[in-house]
């Protein structure tokens, strides 16, 4: 298997009130709801950085297409990254996501590892971090 990730998909409860967060919500461009002439074809994409796409799909769409059982979600199993260019930006984007309706699970503040970052979770409960990293460099 190659060091290669194109999609990340996250399972969402309601389609419609997902896209409003992230369209509306934090900003991200997308063409909106398309598939929907298809069953269970209903999906969002956002085209992110470096030929990385964020994908919504609803949860009972996902499940039936891979063939696994509806479980309880579990909003520790993974982050999502997100890395900016300073401290202020992080401040930003976590009172955007607020804004918006997610959670705050930790308020921006620095971290042990040198860096400043705080989390929310969506509507759907999918844990973001926001981050800055001095050691990074954020491409455009």
């Amino acid at each position: 298997m190659k060091q290669r990730i194109k999609i990340i998909t996250l399972a969402v409860r309601d389609l419609e009130r997902s896209l409003a967060f992230y369209r509306d919500g934090m900003g991200l461009r997308t063409e909106g709801i398309i598939g929907t002439e298809f069953e269970d074809g209903a999906v969002v994409f956002f085209e992110m950085n470096d030929d990385l796409i964020l994908a919504l799909w609803p949860r009972t769409s996902l499940v039936k297409d891979a063939k696994i059982p509806v479980t309880p979600g579990c909003p520790s199993d993974f982050s999502i990254g997100h890395i900016v260019h300073s401290k202020q930006e992080v401040d930003a984007i976590i009172k955007q996501a607020e804004r918006a309706g997610a959670k705050i699970t930790d308020p921006p503040h620095d971290r042990f590892w040198g860096g400043y970052a705080g989390y929310f979770q969506d509507l759907d409960g999918h844990l973001w971090e926001i981050a800055w990293n001095p050691q990074w460099v954020v491409k455009e």
